[in-house]
């Protein structure tokens, strides 16, 4: 079944500026469309799940399996770099979480609701027991789901997530009031989201090139949404998980404070706490090696796990 609503691609060029390849087969649909099926699109694959349609990357190798989980506004392919180093050693795979990057959108934007997504990707693909690696809301949802089902999560590494993020100073809401829906170029975009003094990189990764101009592959106002979602106390939810953790925490984050991760750290059992200098919110990129070099000496130190064949 094509999709509702397809991405524009009449020049090859622009499917590869949005999906970092050429792309073999059908374009990849617009969030909020669904299509039937599995494929692969610019290296992205398929699978369905509760009625939604879900694309991720998996990079190969035969380690143990890491999912990554993107925070907002992100996609799965931000973890390439990482995914890179760790090659030989262990087999990363990335989601796009609902309503990011290629998946579908709808639903609800709640930490239970895509808890419950990376769980049923895991037993779906038979990738179980995974390390979670969460970057931001990534990091809520992977202490979520290893809360909600420990038989899927033999370890966690959270980067820059904070549990207390209802203060003020540290309310993870991007205001995207007045973003432009459509640009005509990708620089336009890139200009318009300057000027609301947004960090470009980062958001950039999302943006694609649709039938009617340059715009991001998620919607506005389910982010915002989503980010409602997360503000309050998630500390006992964290708290109450046992698996083995790495806690990074960026040196420059404006997320999450030096209290509240030595509070993180000390409160919850076998965390250990790493800080990378030098570094913002956005830590895999800004210090791709020394992110790499933890996660990967974390790893290293676990237990060798393989995923348990799915029925």
């Amino acid at each position: 079944m094509p999709c509702d609503e397809p991405l524009s691609g009449e020049e090859p060029t622009a499917l590869e500026r949005r999906t970092g390849a050429a792309a073999p087969g059908p374009l990849p649909c617009r969030p909020g469309s669904r299509r039937a099926g599995g494929g692969a699109v610019g290296g992205e694959s398929f699978v369905e799940l509760g009625g939604r349609r879900f694309a991720y990357l998996d990079f190969g190798g035969d380690g143990p399996p890491v999912l990554a989980l993107h925070g907002h506004f992100g996609r799965g392919r931000i973890f390439a770099p990482l995914a890179a180093a760790l090659a030989g050693r262990y087999r990363v795979v990335a989601l796009d979480q609902r309503g990011h990057g290629l998946s579908d959108n709808g639903g609800e934007f709640t930490l239970p609701h895509y808890a419950d997504d990376a769980a049923a990707f895991l037993d779906t693909l038979g990738l179980a027991p995974a390390a979670l690696l969460g970057h931001s809301m990534g990091g809520a949802v992977a202490f979520h789901l290893a809360h909600r089902r420990p038989d899927l999560v033999p370890a966690l590494v959270v980067a820059d997530t904070t549990t207390l993020n209802h203060e003020p100073e540290t309310r993870p809401v991007l205001d995207v009031t007045g973003w432009p829906r459509r640009t005509r170029t990708r620089r336009a975009l890139e200009d318009a989201l300057a000027e609301h003094g947004v960090p470009t990189g980062y958001l950039m990764d999302s943006a694609a090139e649709f039938d009617d101009g340059w715009g991001f592959l998620f919607d506005t106002a389910d982010m915002t949404a989503s980010q409602e979602h997360l503000t309050g106390d998630l500390s006992a939810v964290w708290n109450a998980t046992r698996q083995p953790a790495l806690l990074l925490r960026a040196g420059d984050s404006f997320l999450l404070t030096p209290a509240t991760a030595r509070r993180m750290a000390t409160e919850r059992p076998n965390t250990r706490l790493v800080e990378i200098p030098d570094s913002g919110h956005w830590l895999y990129a800004d210090a791709p090696q020394a992110f790499a070099h933890h996660v990967r000496a974390f790893l290293d130190h676990l237990p060798r796990t393989r995923p348990t064949p799915a029925p």
